[in-house]
């Protein structure tokens, strides 16, 4: 089995216009993140797929694995499933986002080997225990509730599951990390597939998948990845960059 890791890049950013080009450690953002998911153990290839001929270009500077894709994408999935037809020698595609730098590895790996353990998962992603009730409120952390047999049952922007007997924080909440992995049919399907109410409700695309009957094996890491989503988040990174370096 051939599996890849593909990492959406693009240059377009309300917060942070750019963003992939960002170069105050020496380092682009994207090759930070291209760095850190070329040291899974499990991925053959990585490749950085992109809209944007100012990053392309930046990708062959640094030896990157570059494809690029229409323009007119509404998700980071519709480009994923444009580079995989392309690239038929993969069975199995690993979603990375371009913005994290400190991406670990070992939950890449983590990920590959849920699809590998579970053939009759479509799709795999992560999850880390929620910590405080701010988290559990918040409504861009999105919350999942899984099932003993590492299976995803539902995900919200709410706080699930809700606690009947009076309310309150009991601790035991997970919020979904932004990584999955594919099958490479799953995923050609899936960008074929009409938007769901459920989806469009909660404004969340996994819930497409499980709308549509499609298992996604899930499993719980402690290490998480900061994404970077603004200037402020991008400075702190360079400060942690360079204090180890």
């Amino acid at each position: 089995m051939s599996i890849a890791a593909i990492i959406p890049a693009r240059y377009a950013s309300t917060r942070f216009p750019g963003k992939p080009l960002a170069k105050e450690t020496g380092k682009y953002l994207i090759e930070h993140v291209y760095e850190q998911v070329c040291k899974a153990a499990t991925i053959d290839s990585v490749i950085i797929a992109t809209d944007d001929q100012r990053i392309y270009d930046a990708c062959l500077e640094f030896g990157a694995d570059c494809e690029m894709t229409r323009d007119d994408h509404q998700c980071g999935t519709d480009r994923l499933a444009e580079v995989s037809c392309r690239r038929p020698e993969f069975d199995l595609i690993v979603n990375v986002q371009g913005d994290e730098p400190e991406i670990d590895p070992m939950g890449i790996d983590r990920l590959v080997n849920l699809m590998l353990d579970d053939p009759d998962a479509g799709m795999a992603t992560l999850c880390a225990e929620i910590t405080n009730e701010l988290e559990l409120s918040n409504p861009n952390i999105v919350k999942v509730v899984t099932g003993r047999k590492k299976q995803a049952l539902y995900f919200s922007r709410s706080p699930i599951p809700y606690n009947r007997d009076n309310g309150e924080w009991r601790g035991a909440y997970y919020k979904h990390l932004g990584i999955y992995a594919y099958r490479k049919e799953t995923l050609l399907a899936f960008s074929q597939m009409a938007q769901t109410p459920l989806e469009v409700m909660e404004k969340l695309e996994q819930l497409r998948a499980l709308e549509n009957g499609i298992k996604i094996a899930i499993d719980k890491v402690d290490h998480i990845a900061v994404g970077i989503d603004t200037p402020q988040q991008y400075a702190d990174f360079v400060s942690r960059y360079k204090s180890k370096n």
